[in-house]
């Protein structure tokens, strides 16, 4: 386990040492969720994102599909809720 220090500033603020940025691949612009349990605190980076995901679905053995074909599919995903709905 690695111990590293910060100190807080007079205006609640602290640097994060290079050794966590580091371990969490922290980056400028990324958001950081605080979990408070009592006096102990979790960090959780929320750096992901959309451009990141890109081809996470990808399966070649999978025909493409239009954006015409999958506004067409919400289109009657709407439409069946609406009518379930009446």
């Amino acid at each position: 386990m690695l111990i590293v220090h910060s100190t807080l500033t007079s205006k609640a603020q602290t640097t994060i040492p290079s050794e966590v940025r580091d371990a969490l691949n922290l980056r400028v612009g990324d958001r950081i969720n605080y979990f408070i349990d009592g006096a102990r605190v979790m960090l959780r980076v929320k750096n992901k994102r959309a451009v990141d995901l890109a081809g996470l679905l990808h399966d070649p053995h999978r025909p493409a599909v239009s954006v015409e074909d999958i506004e067409t599919s919400i289109a009657d995903a709407i439409a069946d809720d609406v009518a379930a709905s009446r």
